[in-house]
């Protein structure tokens, strides 16, 4: 794989850094101090952070707003963009207009069905597929060119990622491939807990070329207890929890915080054997602290080039 974008996360992932990307939730308001306090809370700790759009299908405030608060507070930002709530007019000019707020890292999905958010009338947009999406911020960077086919000065050179569920029961890997065909770079996966389902995959995908092909940074959740293991169990697809973790939190009653931490840092500690895996993405479920203490405690501090 060759760089092909201006992003800092792309560097440090050709150079064989084990990187560490996070998180950013946008709120329900028109305030940026909630985005602020958590990008700052993450400057020295995320190489890069993700900032979601309209997660469960619910409003919240723009990810081009809040990708531009991470970018002031020091952060890369990773813009997420869906096909559900924008036509290929909207996606092309949020593309650029992400570029130009500070957002060198894009990833590209299809979103939650509307059903499941607050609006469950809102009617999903669905233009493009996620792969023409993907195939539009491929063209604009490697060529300048939009699906309508006029020449975009200055265009943005986006680090493309994708998200992927390798432990879902129907899993296939085309689709993987078919993002990777169409010009994604990384993929963030689903959370995952057993580790060894997921070496399983890896090799798999190892055989496949994908491992050689795409970053792969392996999704990593904290839960704050057993109440939030078994709602990811039981609503997140493609989430497998052991037996073990839910036995685990349910013993450590009050401490059970601290407990998925450790969970979290063990599940680390694992994904780092497993040769070709490029880095992890952690999630702290709405909380910072969490987050913290498992890129801390996994020994990935100082990350590189940090403040």
């Amino acid at each position: 794989m060759a760089l092909r974008s201006d992003s800092r996360l792309e560097r440090l992932l050709h150079q064989g850094v084990f990187c560490v990307t996070a998180e950013v939730v946008p709120p329900r308001s028109g305030d940026p101090a909630g985005v602020r306090e958590q990008a700052r809370g993450l400057v020295g700790y995320a190489d890069a952070v993700n900032v979601t759009d309209n997660p469960a299908a619910s409003a919240h405030m723009s990810p081009l707003a809040g990708a531009a608060v991470v970018a002031t507070a020091g952060l890369e930002p990773v813009i997420q963009l869906t096909t559900r709530d924008r036509n290929r007019l909207g996606l092309t000019s949020d593309l650029l207009g992400a570029w130009a707020l500070g957002a060198r890292s894009v990833l590209c999905l299809t979103g939650d069905p509307p059903s499941v958010g607050d609006h469950p009338d809102a009617i999903g947009v669905y233009d493009l597929s996620v792969i023409d999406l993907i195939g539009l911020t491929a063209s604009l960077r490697n060529g300048g060119r939009p699906l309508a086919g006029a020449p975009v000065k200055e265009p943005p050179r986006y680090f493309i990622g994708v998200g992927d569920v390798p432990l879902s029961k129907e899993y296939r890997f085309e689709r993987l491939e078919r993002k990777a065909d169409a010009g994604a770079d990384f993929v963030q996966t689903q959370i995952v807990f057993d580790v060894e389902a997921f070496e399983a995959w890896a090799d798999q995908a190892r055989v496949r070329g994908i491992l050689e092909r795409m970053f792969v940074l392996v999704g990593v959740a904290v839960p704050r207890g057993l109440r939030s293991a078994r709602y990811m169990r039981d609503h997140l697809p493609g989430v497998l929890v052991p037996d073990q973790v839910m036995e685990r939190l349910q013993e450590a009653g009050p401490e059970a915080e601290r407990e998925g931490v450790r969970l979290a840092v063990e599940v680390v500690a694992k994904l780092k054997t497993i040769q070709g895996i490029a880095g992890i993405h952690v999630m702290g479920l709405g909380r910072m602290n969490p987050v913290r203490h498992v890129i801390d405690d996994s020994g990935l501090l100082p990350r590189p080039g940090a403040p």
